[in-house]
């Protein structure tokens, strides 16, 4: 995939969500008793403008990377402060769209990577679970066969065969129409990939009724 590709089905993207937010502010202008009257309308707008900001914030990323204009800030971070801080961004957006959003992590662990960028993937991902969940959200972070591993799991139906079997470049990733879903698995592979530990790099993996009953989404970091 290469990043003109890559522009093309973001600027798609980013065009549904623009005509979805301008058709609802027109109709909220309209009769502007509507907006509350009907909150699922601002809690949507809030949605669309998040989604909004993790597109931009992909590609100025993914072209940085494509331009090698950037290279991962390798820090000791506090694995469960870190992960405090991720749901205190999305915590309001859960509740709003009635998501239990919860996150297990050892107060104790310790991990080295760059947080902007595990934090981008990790907003991305917990925003996507937020659509797709049924009711409930669940993020984790340990340590596995020598990986720091972040999980975002949802209790939705699911990842559909064809993507468990084709989540990485080297796997492909289809039709370019099928949209944002399979950008999200190119930018969270390239950010993984990034970290580095000797002959060890970082990975992605996708699969489905891990702890819940839904998909399961995690990164694996050296």
């Amino acid at each position: 995939m290469k990043f003109y590709d890559v522009l093309a089905s973001l600027i798609h993207d980013m065009k549904n969500s623009l005509s979805m937010v301008i058709h609802t502010l027109d109709e909220i202008t309209a009769d502007p008793l509507s907006g509350y009257d009907q909150p699922a309308r601002i809690t949507a707008l809030q949605n669309e403008a998040k989604r909004l900001n993790n597109n931009l914030i992909e590609l100025l990323t993914l072209y940085n990377i494509e331009n090698e204009r950037i290279s991962p800030a390798i820090e000791d971070v506090d694995v469960a402060n870190f992960l405090a801080e991720v749901m205190a961004e999305n915590r309001s957006s859960a509740e709003t769209n009635h998501i239990n959003l919860t996150v297990e992590c050892d107060p104790d662990l310790f991990g080295y990577f760059d947080e902007n960028l595990i934090r981008n993937v990790l907003n991305n991902l917990v925003g996507n679970g937020i659509r797709y969940t049924r009711d409930r959200l669940l993020v984790t972070a340990a340590q596995e066969e020598g990986y720091l591993v972040f999980r975002v799991e949802d209790n939705g139906s699911g990842y559909p065969e064809r993507m468990l079997t084709a989540h990485s470049p080297e796997g492909g990733y289809g039709d370019l129409a099928e949209g944002r879903t399979k950008l999200g698995l190119y930018f969270a592979t390239m950010i993984a990939e990034m970290h580095r530990n000797g002959e060890q790099r970082g990975f992605i993996r996708l699969e489905n009724g891990h702890g819940l009953s839904g998909g399961c989404f995690s990164i694996w970091l050296p």
